[in-house]
């Protein structure tokens, strides 16, 4: 089936590629990738993608993101998301998957932002670090972890 995917060219809004397949692809491969573009919608449709961090758990994907981002925010209202293989500024290097996103409680959460400070070491460590020195006192439930299963909503 053929679909638009979401991309974004330097200096321009996000824009659709016509005719970009979506395709089927196993955890493990897109969880090989460095970075992942997690396009997310609006309550208008409008797709919004974001490079982001990636660890597999078990059969899903688990990335993190503050509490109050607009990622969070459009997830509470749309489960749906689209993954892609990218590099750090987002721009799509594989085909893009359909997925299904649920927000994780705050013991998940650690649990994801343990797979990340694992799996990106250094890269990771220096982040937070930076982050926790050059923000604001962060409430408990500041970050929100989110993993993403692939296919499409389960009909039931």
């Amino acid at each position: 089936m053929l679909r638009e995917a979401p991309t974004r060219t330097r200096g321009t809004p996000l824009s659709h590629k016509p005719l970009e397949r979506i395709t089927i692809m196993d955890v493990g491969t897109l969880a090989k990738s460095r970075y992942l573009s997690l396009t997310t919608f609006r309550r208008d449709g409008t797709p919004v993608a974001t490079p982001v961090w990636v660890a597999r758990e078990g059969d899903e994907l688990v990335v993190f993101t503050a509490s109050s981002s607009g990622k969070a925010k459009r997830l509470r209202n749309n489960s749906r998301v689209l993954l892609a293989p990218c590099d750090m500024r987002g721009r799509v290097t594989g085909d893009t998957v359909e997925g299904t996103a649920r927000l994780q409680d705050q013991v998940e959460t650690a649990e994801t932002i343990s797979l990340i400070r694992k799996r990106y070491g250094l890269q990771a460590r220096l982040l937070f670090w930076w982050d926790s020195r050059h923000t604001e006192a962060r409430p408990a439930g500041a970050q929100l972890g989110i993993a993403i299963r692939l296919g499409g909503p389960a009909e039931g």
